[in-house]
């Protein structure tokens, strides 16, 4: 079995709940109040930065050429690619300054709770360690926005919240998910089966933390 198998399997339970969540469902039928949508952008927007903060003590601990771009390319995910979807909205849509953005708004409570986890595995972990912290973040985004896809396709044309799934459910955005799932086989193929349980803590941990962040994002604070 594969380690982000063992990974899955563990967290399935979980993820499970992602697609069940109310905020999501309404993401699919196009019903979601707007209002809850922008709050969630605002605080998504927030979490990339500290995320791809994370990545870069990846990039300070890196061992070798390849585990430095993987986790250099883990920045300009974060807050190039992932934030231009949440940037078109926002500005658009929303009429935000963006540039305002992480002066005008704090991270509320969970959002701060997560991203200090990170944080805090990043600072006292190795890499394998970071590696299962941030990789529900990005392989669950990709499930989600595929199961959605699949799920309303035939419902999508006029969805105000079409353009979040389709870039969620792309190619680039499997490519990128793909990479980080094969990076991860490879880091954790030969290690102990007591190292990879304490992965697997860190995976299930962070995992929660999303479902978290869906409450926080649909119930609000």
């Amino acid at each position: 079995m594969l380690f982000t198998d063992y990974l899955y399997e563990n967290s399935k339970e979980i993820w499970d709940k992602y697609l069940e969540h109310p905020f999501l469902k309404e993401i699919g039928e196009g019903t979601l109040d707007k209002e809850k949508f922008r709050k969630y952008l605002i605080q998504d927007y927030l979490y990339l930065i500290e995320y791809a903060k994370v990545y870069a003590m990846a990039c300070v601990k890196s061992r070798n050429l390849k585990e430095l771009k993987m986790f250099n390319e883990g920045i300009a995910g974060s807050i190039e690619n992932e934030t231009a979807n949440h940037i078109m909205y926002l500005r658009d849509d929303f009429g935000e300054n963006i540039d305002e953005i992480e002066y005008k708004y704090k991270l509320n409570l969970t959002n701060e709770s997560y991203t200090s986890y990170m944080k805090s595995i990043s600072l006292t972990g190795t890499v394998e360690d970071i590696v299962a912290g941030v990789l529900p973040c990005t392989w669950s985004y990709g499930y989600i926005g595929l199961k959605l896809k699949e799920k309303y396709k035939d419902k999508l044309e006029g969805n105000f919240y079409k353009s979040w799934i389709e870039t969620y459910a792309g190619d680039e955005y499997s490519k990128c998910t793909n990479e980080w799932i094969d990076f991860t086989n490879e880091l954790c193929n030969d290690l102990s089966d007591e190292r990879k349980e304490q992965l697997k803590d860190i995976f299930v941990r962070a995992s929660m933390y999303e479902l978290e962040f869906w409450n926080m994002a649909y119930k609000g604070e």
